[in-house]
């Protein structure tokens, strides 16, 4: 893995026991408290964005919901008449 040179730099204001706790957990980990925040901020924000970025099925459902996507479109007669109705936000 290459070098890659830190260009930005976040400031944390933390009350004192917390980052008494962040840096024990640090030294357990064998890292500095600047490592170990930043490890656990990733993981905590792959977390984040895979959870609002993507969706895993189990195979059959897989292939419902392909198939559904897939098929032409249905009639739905009630909404048909929804978007036949004057719009309200317009004048």
């Amino acid at each position: 893995m290459g070098v890659t040179s830190k260009a930005e730099r976040i400031a944390l204001r933390v009350v004192n026991d917390d980052k008494k706790r962040l840096a024990q957990a640090a030294k357990l980990q064998h890292q500095s408290l600047t490592e170990f925040v930043l490890n656990a901020s990733r993981v905590a924000a792959d977390l984040v964005l895979g959870d609002q970025t993507r969706f895993v099925l189990p195979k059959k459902q897989m292939a419902a919901l392909n198939a559904a996507l897939d098929a032409p479109p249905r009639a739905i007669p009630q909404l048909k008449a929804l978007f036949a109705r004057p719009n309200a936000f317009k004048k």
